[in-house]
């Protein structure tokens, strides 16, 4: 299996911060904490990761 390409926003430091991380998968897009990388993660269908994404721009 290859492994998964993460990323996480050109905005984050490496000072700590509070980071979310995507990889997209074969048929999903993955979120997983980057302070914590070997925890769990959450999978979404690519609708839902950008339904979320939305809503989270529109909050902001």
């Amino acid at each position: 299996m290859t492994p998964l390409a993460w990323r996480k926003s050109n905005r984050s430091t490496n000072q700590g911060g509070e980071c979310v991380e995507v990889a997209a998968f074969s048929d999903c897009i993955r979120m997983r904490d980057s302070k914590d990388p070997h925890g769990g993660h959450l999978a979404l269908a690519p609708a839902q990761f950008a339904a979320l994404v939305r809503r989270l721009k529109d909050a902001h």
